[in-house]
């Protein structure tokens, strides 16, 4: 009975070192954004808002990398195409949805 080292394609080979960096860095990106809402400052909503929209893209980069292992080796390329259609089809769904409510506010205006 042979006991040799049996891979997965498409399995994450990931180390404890890994994922305690993942979360490190999924904490910060928490707090910083956290504290800008919670404690008083000198910024305006609207750089709070692009501040936060900024930090909750980079932590989706953090998840993505440190705990769904994504990257761009060949054993990852179709789970980075799955994502990738995946982000096409919400894009279409949220666009589309933005626009549909826009311009049924702005028709529905001009009738009253």
């Amino acid at each position: 009975m042979s006991h040799g080292h049996v891979e997965r394609a498409g399995a994450g080979h990931a180390s404890v070192k890994s994922y305690i960096i993942g979360f490190v860095l999924s904490v910060i990106l928490t707090v910083i954004p956290f504290g800008l809402l919670m404690f008083p400052n000198d910024l305006s909503s609207s750089t709070i808002l692009v501040t936060i929209l900024v930090f909750a893209v980079v932590q989706i980069v953090v998840h993505l990398v440190y705990f769904l292992h994504m990257n761009t080796s060949s054993e990852q390329s179709w789970n980075v195409m799955a994502f990738i259609f995946t982000v096409i089809i919400l894009a279409i769904v949220v666009v589309g949805s933005l626009w549909v409510m826009f311009h049924l506010n702005h028709n529905m205006m001009r009738h009253f």
